[in-house]
């Protein structure tokens, strides 16, 4: 067995390393970056132990691209950063999404904007993950509220990464990275691989009938294949002056994880049935919002948690249902933007209780603010 097993006390980022591990990454190129640094230096151990590759690179845009490379050539690939290092690699993800690339980035996030406060958390880079590169591309982030989640999540991303060909963001905060709790490693993981064409197909880009996911090919191994981020067309060329090829091309980059939002979208609910106030968060804020929520009960007023473990695709289904029935409050460490994305969806007045700075909502907080309502 490659990965650690059994019930451990760990760091997050040391669990998300493990997560990689466990799901097949056998590539990791980084740069050092707080607070995600102790990803790259415990893979920089570990992945020679179980047959697999790390580069330190010269920075995060070497980084990214390097996975991409080690992707073609058939390793699963990760690389991980926080804020400013994710700002760089967003060219790049806009070439593996046009390229259908699995790779997995993994965001720690802290405060910002520019390099801002290192070693302090924030949420402020939920938005960019989505919209972080030029073009209409979809991708797919979740986001950890615990040292569990930071191994199970990067075991998920990794799949949802092979299933559909496309970056996955983990979108972590530097609380749940650096917060050491008990985890439990399990012996086997399930594990997802994107299946290879047949060797000598011309239209290495065509999904199957009935899908929206053409089959991997990797360099090397016999495939004779052109890989290219200008448009092209189902052989891999460029076609750049077509708009029937562009449109048709960029639709189904979109339409694989946008038609596919049912499969992918995870959430979860507390007492949500009778609820006349629903507090929605996702990370760290979320275990703030869960003792809110129980506290608030126990003074007899009506509340539930709808915590975000998928962000992209947007649950925008469940929160509409939940608009419908209680106020909503919004919990971030941002100024507001995954509320957008909650206001767009729920069509009427939604409650913010944002905090910046590197602080953490305290239980305490939210039930004033929801008391006030």
């Amino acid at each position: 067995m490659s990965h650690l097993t059994g019930v451990r006390f760990l760091q997050g980022n040391i669990a998300c390393a493990e997560g990689a591990i466990a799901a097949g990454c056998r590539f990791f190129a980084g740069y050092p970056i707080t607070p995600s640094t102790e990803v790259a230096e415990w893979l920089a151990k570990r992945m020679p132990e179980v047959g697999g590759v790390f580069i330190q690179m010269e920075d995060e845009i070497a980084s990214v691209s390097a996975i991409v490379g080690a992707r073609w050539a058939g390793r699963k690939a990760m690389t991980a950063t926080s804020g400013p290092g994710f700002s760089l690699m967003m060219e790049t993800v806009g070439y593996a999404a046009m390229t259908e690339t699995p790779i997995v980035i993994v965001d720690v996030q802290r405060g910002g904007p520019s390099t801002g406060q290192p070693t302090l958390p924030a949420t402020g880079d939920v938005l960019q993950a989505r919209f972080g590169s030029h073009g209409d591309y979809s991708i797919i982030a979740l986001s950890p509220n615990s040292v569990q989640e930071m191994f199970d999540l990067t075991v998920e991303a990794f799949n949802l990464s092979e299933r559909y060909r496309v970056p996955v963001m983990l979108m972590a905060d530097e609380i749940v990275g650096h917060m050491r709790e008990k985890v439990v490693l399990p012996e086997e993981v399930e594990t997802f691989t994107a299946p290879l064409s047949r060797r000598g197909s011309k239209y290495h880009f065509r999904p199957a009938k009935g899908s929206l996911v053409p089959r991997m090919q990797v360099f090397g191994r016999g495939y004779g294949v052109h890989v290219t981020g200008l448009t092209h067309d189902e052989r891999g060329y460029p076609a750049t002056a077509d708009p029937v090829i562009h449109t048709k091309l960029v639709r189904r980059l979109v339409d694989k994880i946008e038609k596919n939002a049912g499969r992918i979208i995870k959430v979860e609910e507390h007492l949500t049935e009778d609820a006349e106030v629903v507090l929605v968060s996702y990370g760290a804020p979320s275990r703030s919002a869960l003792a809110a929520v129980r506290e608030l009960r126990a003074g007899g007023i009506k509340a539930g948690m709808l915590r975000l473990i998928t962000l992209f695709p947007f649950p925008c289904r469940r929160v509409k249902e939940l608009a419908e029935q209680a106020e909503l409050v919004v919990l971030e460490m941002n100024l507001g933007q995954m509320l957008r994305e909650v206001e767009r969806c729920a069509r009427r007045q939604v409650h913010f209780l944002p905090k910046i700075g590197g602080e953490l909502h305290t239980p305490e907080e939210v039930v004033r603010f929801v008391k006030k309502l």
